[in-house]
């Protein structure tokens, strides 16, 4: 499937071993730790990027890939709150009771401040500039869930989805810098990549490394894209909803196929957008001369939107457990270390990993927070280990009624679609499917009546999993949609 891909990558050349060998032993040692970029776009879908083999051009986007590793198993949560938190956290976002949905713009609800985020790690480890340019989603109604108040010192963005030309949402502008509102013309997806490239020349010659998190809003909804960048794909065709989305959700896109077909348009156009910001940061760090010792990490929040974003042949889309919803567009690139070189990594990994690894990078023993669920991958992406032994959970429940969990227990999947697994007899009375994803990748064959005993082993695991919920998670995202009103700018108070 992406065949072609893995062979035009492979041909790039590999850093010495005992180079990065060497590289990695100083950053154990506090001595040269790398800059670190972190890239999240918005709905992104993993065939949305042409270095999977989708129609829209990435080549920015590509060149991570292909300069350092494309990560072709890379797992986020199914919406975009639950893997914001799981970056920070390197936990499953169900501890902290925000995976099952959203932080609504009308939701007085954020990130536990019990919890102990990656800039406050990276402090710890020397990294004195800490920047967030873009779309923050862990929490907007108190100053307490503010990034300034998680270990960041440096914002400019928004709290959620935002209009890219006037910056608003229903009616106020949300764009802000630190705690004061940000009054700027531009089309966003441009306004954060200036952020960046500006952060990075400003920092480049710093006898300190940095950290710059940069989680563009784009392409996620209202889908509109610049004048300019509409004809590069007005010849586009419509993405088929798929059928796994009323399945999962219970609910059916009621978009015609005129209407998907302006949509996807626009959102090609979006993605160009988000390329050419991509390869702007890309230059930036070639500029400056710091490219070789920076680790970048890129990847979707979660799969794309239904009937808008391509996530291929995979079943489902964001919003679902299936592979469409969760199996997204990711690469890394560390030339310093041995990320490089263009190989394919297959080995699953997931956005839970990213600050247990962060801190095998930087040095950091211990982080001083709860137990972590993700684990340092650093030597799977240096090709030094080629397997990890442990199981991964996925969950989200967008209704009152109906739950979607899935666990991945070496080559095995389930996914329960159904009652709340914590209910009686919830288990029972919902749809189990058992796919086997070395030979189903697709999720095409649910083998779930063959092997009753894997079903029922791990269908103990997804209710212990769904079980870690505490007892006031977010709530669902309608609920409280109707009465409110938002302050001017979306300032809130001080707490």
């Amino acid at each position: 499937m992406d065949g072609h891909v893995r062979r035009a990558l492979t041909r790039v050349l590999r850093w010495p071993v005992a180079w990065a060998c060497c590289a990695l032993a100083a950053s154990a040692q506090g001595q040269d730790l790398p800059n670190i970029v972190l890239i999240v776009p918005d709905d992104l879908g993993r065939y949305d990027v042409s270095m999977h083999g989708g129609d829209i051009a990435t080549p920015h986007i590509d060149s991570i890939a292909r300069d350092g590793v494309l990560l072709s198993r890379f797992y986020s949560a199914p919406v975009c709150s639950p893997t914001r938190t799981g970056i920070m956290t390197g936990r499953y976002p169900i501890h902290a009771g925000l995976m099952r949905s959203v932080v609504a713009p009308w939701r007085d609800y954020g990130l536990d401040t019990s919890e102990v985020l990656l800039p406050q790690v990276l402090e710890r480890a020397g990294y004195q500039h800490r920047a967030i340019f873009g779309k923050w989603h862990l929490g907007h109604f108190k100053r307490r869930w503010h990034p300034l108040r998680r270990g960041f010192t440096e914002f400019v963005g928004f709290g959620f989805a935002v209009d890219y030309f006037t910056h608003e949402r229903l009616g106020e502008r949300d764009w802000s810098q630190g705690y004061e509102p940000l009054f700027e013309e531009g089309y966003a997806t441009d306004l954060l990549a200036d952020r960046a490239v500006n952060f990075i020349a400003e920092h480049a010659e710093d006898a300190a490394p940095f950290f710059l998190y940069v989680p563009f809003g784009a392409p996620h909804t209202p889908t509109q894209a610049k004048e300019e960048d509409l004809p590069l794909y007005d010849r586009l065709s419509a993405i088929e909803p798929p059928r796994s989305w009323q399945e999962a959700t219970g609910h059916n896109p009621l978009m015609s196929l005129e209407e998907r077909t302006t949509l996807r348009r626009v959102h090609a156009a979006m993605v160009h957008a988000l390329d050419v910001g991509i390869g702007r940061i890309l230059d930036a760090l070639d500029t400056h001369g710091i490219a070789d010792n920076t680790l970048l990490l890129f990847f979707s929040d979660n799969g794309g939107s239904v009937g808008i974003g391509d996530n291929g042949p995979f079943r489902g889309c964001k919003a679902t457990v299936y592979e469409g919803g969760i199996r997204v567009a990711a690469a890394a690139r560390w030339p310093a270390a041995n990320v490089s070189g263009g190989r394919d990594v297959s080995v699953p990994l997931a956005y839970i990993d990213v600050l247990p690894m962060l801190m095998r990078v930087t040095g950091i023993d211990d982080h001083g927070g709860k137990p972590l669920d993700g684990v340092d991958v650093l030597d799977v992406l240096t090709g030094e280990q080629d397997a990890l032994e442990r199981d991964l959970y996925s969950f989200v429940g967008r209704t009152k009624v109906r739950d979607q969990v899935a666990v991945s227990e070496g080559d095995w999947k389930l996914v329960i679609i159904g009652p709340h697994l914590t209910e009686e007899g919830a288990a029972e009375a919902s749809v189990r499917q058992l796919f086997r994803l070395d030979a189903d990748p697709l999720e095409r064959h649910d083998v779930a009546a063959d092997h009753p005993d894997i079903v029922a082993r791990l269908t103990e695991k997804a209710i212990a999993f769904r079980e870690l919920q505490p007892p006031n998670p977010v709530p669902l995202y309608s609920e409280g949609e109707g009465t409110f009103v938002p302050p001017p700018n979306w300032q809130f108070g001080v707490e």
